[in-house]
């Protein structure tokens, strides 16, 4: 089968011309605008609100917001192109300039057209607010249906009560999507999900976590008292909150595993630049074969990630349900990040070990990756339920 008789048959594997240029912004963006700072990022834990603006005034901020309202309207396979470019340069910053993208899915696949031209448009694209994507509770990571935070309706309003952990940018957001609970009794079908103003009374946000990795990225824990949200800031019909966060977690996944994707490239590519200029025993060190081989394994299973990530986004864009896909991409990119970035540190031998280099940064920022978005042992499940369904 000809190259030409191939992409009839819908099977390629080139991106468009314009996901090209996309790819092209993006990798721009990140030597020119990421890389220079991430070292001070990383030391400070400052939050890259000068590099989020930067990247706002490009258009690599609200990418998935649909030109309706303002936003470029990027498709899920789009959104991944970029998050990989991103992460290469600091997978840090590349999260905090990605967290809009997550908090306005529940608006985009539940909200009516008033809250989409409201949220999405006035608030995100003509204000360039940030917004929080609120889901994990003390008590209740991968276990969902496990919140404790409620939302009781009271004379034509809902009274929002109990906390959000490990939420990024919220100490920056001006508004949140908040999963609560709003009949305890039914389970899956008993969560809710709101869009909730900072400025409303009662909340309460603590100071930025002191994380191992992506320091640059805001994450901290939000306290809802007693705050009072109308129940026109309902995104979708009441107990339908289950269900939309996880079509939520099928349209970020993707983006997320090729953000891991981003962070094992870069740390394959230093691999290889080092292993050409370091030698022992009269020989570059990639010329034995212990170290590289191990270059070669990060090299197969990099672009075996990225194809899987690849096939999950464009199951997505093209409405096709495959939850089992979308896991293995999300659990394979993780996994595979993780272990290219620790062969990276041991291709540097003791150097690797030090800040001066850049590899110990990436093994320290990636090991997220198998955590937020749902942990990989949760993909895991995932796949083990679709097998076996």
């Amino acid at each position: 089968m000809t190259t030409k008789d191939m992409a009839a048959a819908g099977v390629q594997f080139e991106l468009s011309v314009e996901q090209k240029q996309l790819q092209k912004l993006a990798r721009d963006f990140a030597a020119k605008e990421i890389i220079p700072v991430a070292e001070h990022y990383d030391k400070t834990g400052e939050f890259p609100i000068d590099v989020i603006n930067k990247g706002r005034e490009v258009g690599l901020v609200n990418l998935n917001i649909p030109d309706q309202y303002g936003g470029p309207g990027a498709s899920v396979l789009e959104e991944a192109i970029v998050a990989e470019e991103l992460a290469y340069g600091c997978s840090g910053i590349s999260t905090a300039m990605s967290v809009n993208n997550l908090s306005s899915l529940p608006i985009m696949l539940g909200g009516t057209d008033a809250q989409k031209d409201h949220w999405l448009g006035e608030r995100m694209v003509d204000r360039g607010e940030l917004a929080a994507y609120c889901v994990t509770e003390p008590a209740a990571g991968s276990n969902v249906v496990g919140m404790q935070t409620r939302a009781d309706r009271v004379d034509g309003k809902y009274m929002l009560n109990g906390s959000k952990i490990f939420i990024s940018n919220v100490n920056f957001a001006s508004f949140y999507t908040v999963f609560a609970v709003t009949d305890p009794g039914a389970r899956h079908r008993g969560i809710s999900c709101f869009v909730v103003d900072r400025d409303t009374p009662g909340i309460k946000v603590s100071r930025h976590f002191d994380k191992l990795g992506q320091r640059a990225a805001d994450t901290a824990e939000i306290t809802f008292e007693n705050v009072e949200v109308p129940a026109d800031n309902r995104i979708g019909a009441e107990g339908m909150g289950f269900l939309l966060a996880m079509k939520v977690f099928d349209h970020s996944r993707p983006g997320v595993a090729a953000g891991a994707v981003g962070v094992a490239r870069r740390a394959l590519e230093e691999s290889v630049k080092y292993a050409k200029e370091r030698e022992t025993f009269g020989l570059p060190i990639w010329q034995h074969q212990a170290i590289g081989h191990k270059i070669a394994d990060m090299a197969m299973n990099i672009e075996a990630a990225r194809l899987l990530v690849y096939q999950a986004a464009w199951l997505v864009d093209h409405g096709i349900e495959n939850p089992k896909v979308i896991a293995m991409a999300k659990a394979f990119a993780a996994d595979m990040a993780m272990k290219v970035t620790v062969d990276a540190v041991q291709v540097f031998g003791g150097y690797g070990y030090m800040r001066e280099y850049p590899v110990e940064k990436l093994m320290r920022d990636v090991k997220v990756f198998q955590i937020y978005e749902g942990t990989s042992e949760i993909q895991r499940n995932v796949i083990v339920r679709e097998l076996f369904r």
